[in-house]
């Protein structure tokens, strides 16, 4: 078994979005002991912002007429989703910036679909099991005056669940920023029940991934 992980945030010290995975693999690891763990992490080994458009225009042009660039954006790519490939469970840790996705996670996924294994109509990740966690420093929840203002998750559940097949669950964070933002003090008691109850879920999510096709294989 391999859990590839990926991780978006540009922070590392204090970064919740890592903390939440960290949850989420250790109950993986502690389920599949020994197991391999591949990581990328594109919030600080970040996509090259110009590896997209490099890739696509590669596409209308002979292997033998691409410009370095073309050839290194195409090779990147092809890296990318052998990562993919290569893993039983998948894990994305995202944060929410400026209410919509991280910029690093969705340059990895433009790049990723440039992939002919990840274009229109393949299955190549189909039914693979993935966890996404989803980090929100406000609270977005339904009932909430910030309803609606996610932009990311369900674009990344679109992704993810619709456009790739794979058979995911997601874990969501909220009010991460109580404690640091002087204006949310009046939500710590709530931001504590929250946390607890991400830990809960991220903790079962972890414990329960991939164990659905370990249970067929057995």
């Amino acid at each position: 078994m391999t859990l590839f992980r990926l991780d978006s945030s540009f922070r590392v010290e204090g970064s919740h979005s890592r903390a939440v995975a960290d949850v989420v693999e250790a109950a993986w690891t502690e389920a599949n002991p020994g197991e391999r763990v591949l990581r990328r992490h594109v919030g600080t080994d970040v996509i090259p912002a110009t590896a997209w458009g490099d890739a696509v225009t590669a596409g209308f042009v002979g292997e033998d007429q691409r410009t370095p660039a073309q050839a290194e954006a195409v090779a990147l790519a092809a890296t990318l989703v052998d990562e993919l490939v290569e893993a039983d469970a998948l894990l994305f840790a995202v944060p929410l910036f400026n209410f919509g996705v991280s910029q690093h996670f969705k340059a990895w996924v433009d790049l990723v679909i440039t992939d002919p294994r990840m274009g229109p109509g393949t299955t190549t990740l189909a039914g693979k099991p993935a966890e996404l966690v989803v980090v929100r420093g406000g609270n977005y929840r339904a009932g909430t005056p910030r309803e609606g203002w996610d932009h990311a998750t369900p674009w990344m559940r679109r992704i993810l669940a619709d456009v790739w097949g794979l058979d995911l669950t997601v874990t969501e964070a909220d009010f991460t920023l109580v404690g640091v933002n002087p204006a949310l003090d009046q939500f710590k008691e709530m931001a504590a029940e929250l946390r607890a109850e991400t830990e809960t879920v991220a903790r079962e999510h972890g414990s329960n991934l991939g164990r659905a096709r370990r249970d067929v294989a057995a």
